[in-house]
């Protein structure tokens, strides 16, 4: 379920054109950057991971690959919460580590630019296929 989360995350980020999806997308990562703020469990550490993240957000406006290092950030994070903090969700005790498979999706996406999947899919269904061969006027 959570790689099916992250797919359908991109397919939803898909709909929000260039340069606004990087843009948007900056702004999710240092959202979920400061997520376990309130109670994560891990102290005074969660606030040099959050700025850290907020970094690579703020670097994120201008390019997919901050935006995929931060979300890695992230899933590093959600292991230390769920083996040593408080889940991501209070009443949802595997949440941080559904979030660790999750978020790698998400990166991978952002890796490959961050492109609409809805468009490719498109474009791959309306292109016409090179291994028809058109006959030529004899």
């Amino acid at each position: 379920m959570p790689i099916l989360i992250g797919l359908v995350y991109a397919v939803l980020m898909s709909l929000i054109p260039e340069p606004h999806r990087r843009r948007f997308n900056a702004v999710m990562v240092a959202g979920a950057g400061a997520a376990y703020l309130s109670g994560g469990g891990l102290g005074g550490w969660e606030f040099p991971f959050t700025a850290l993240v907020a970094y690579c957000a703020y670097r994120g406006l201008e390019s997919w690959t901050f935006i995929g290092i931060a979300w890695l950030l992230h899933t590093g994070w959600d292991i230390l919460h769920h083996l040593k903090g408080s889940p991501i969700i209070p009443f949802a005790h595997d949440s941080s580590f559904g979030c660790a498979i999750c978020d790698p999706v998400i990166a991978l996406w952002c890796f490959w630019g961050g492109p609409s999947l809805i468009g490719l899919v498109r474009a791959r269904v309306t292109r016409p296929r090179t291994t028809d061969v058109v006959p030529l006027d004899e």
